[in-house]
């Protein structure tokens, strides 16, 4: 269950991105990007998440999507947790898969929906896998060819899509082609990656008490949208500040969390509270350390109980870079 109100609260418009650690390949072969979006498309049908536009590159991945009435949150723990065991048993390897946690953008969808959809179906052109906007339409790991009707995708909502271009399919891919044919002369990747400096930190009271304190966020979400958008966004928080789920709720999710970094790092949760700080278990520590108090909004000595390290420990992990 969520947390209560945040950035990645029910039915909120994210651009998600999603990047392999130290820039390292997710996709090895068509058999790994067959099981991503299977379980992309399975995990979507189950929350309610609704999906716009996606690609898949070699090292990373990105989606427009709406969030469901469990909360991006839930999503994203689900596909990706679920991904990195089957890549770390398919290619026999260890250790985690994606680069910290993913980055996403709330997004003001009237302004940048169709800009968005169509930077991130652009990127395989872009890159150079394809040299046309013909051969876009047969690039089988981006939602561009489900728009054009080349790859059947039931998951993807092509309809939400086309209905910002025209009222009929055959129109509105001509004026979707169109406006990526216009966009491919744009440079919008600083614009459509960033966005107002409002993130979340373990739930909307987190938010606007650091704001108050002039303090600056950690975490990578972010809102994308013009001066009204985001003054509303914050004037939501600041209404809702005192909403957060008790306590042994979200202990119970922090636990959830151990428990799936553990296994993506091929180490037991016993293993990793024992202090040994062999392998992989510093930065396991460090990461968990961050989103217990960051994302849990848990103190530094629950946080350090759940690892099995001091409150000391935690606020060192938190200090370094």
């Amino acid at each position: 269950m969520p947390r209560g109100p945040r950035l990645d609260a029910p039915g909120t418009l994210h651009h998600v991105m999603i990047r392999g650690i130290e820039r390292g390949e997710i996709f090895r072969d068509d058999t790994d990007r067959h099981e991503f979006l299977k379980r992309m498309g399975d995990s979507a049908k189950e929350s309610g998440t609704a999906i716009y536009a996606f690609v898949l590159m070699n090292n990373h991945v990105h989606i427009v999507l709406k969030s469901g009435p469990e909360g991006l949150s839930s999503y994203m723990r689900r596909l990706l947790s679920g991904y990195a065991q089957y890549f770390n048993w398919r290619h026999k390897r260890v250790g985690h898969l994606f680069q910290n946690r993913y980055k996403s953008i709330l997004c003001e969808e009237e302004a940048y929906f169709d800009k968005l959809v169509a930077y991130i179906h652009l990127n395989p052109l872009r890159a150079g896998l394809v040299d046309t906007l013909q051969q876009l339409a047969s690039y089988s790991w981006g939602g561009h060819a489900v728009l054009m009707g080349k790859v059947k995708c039931d998951w993807m909502d092509s309809d939400y899509v086309l209905q910002f271009f025209g009222d009929r399919v055959g129109t509105a891919r001509e004026a979707y082609l169109e406006f990526l044919e216009a966009e491919l002369g744009v440079d919008r990747e600083k614009e459509l990656s960033g966005g107002g400096l409002v993130r979340s930190q373990g739930g909307w009271s987190r938010v606007c008490s650091m704001r108050k304190r002039g303090e600056k966020a950690l975490s990578d979400e972010r809102i994308l949208g013009g001066d009204d958008f985001v003054r509303e966004v914050l004037k939501q928080a600041e209404e809702r500040a005192d909403v957060l789920l008790p306590e042994s709720e979200r202990l119970e999710q922090f636990n959830e969390e151990i428990e799936q970094a553990c296994t993506s790092a091929d180490v037991t949760v016993t293993f990793l509270r024992s202090g040994s700080r062999s392998g992989p278990l510093p930065s396991l520590r460090k990461e968990l350390a961050r989103k217990g108090v960051y994302e849990y909004g848990l103190s530094l000595a629950e946080t350090g109980r759940q690892l099995g390290v001091t409150t000391n420990a935690i606020s060192f992990m938190l200090k370094k870079k």
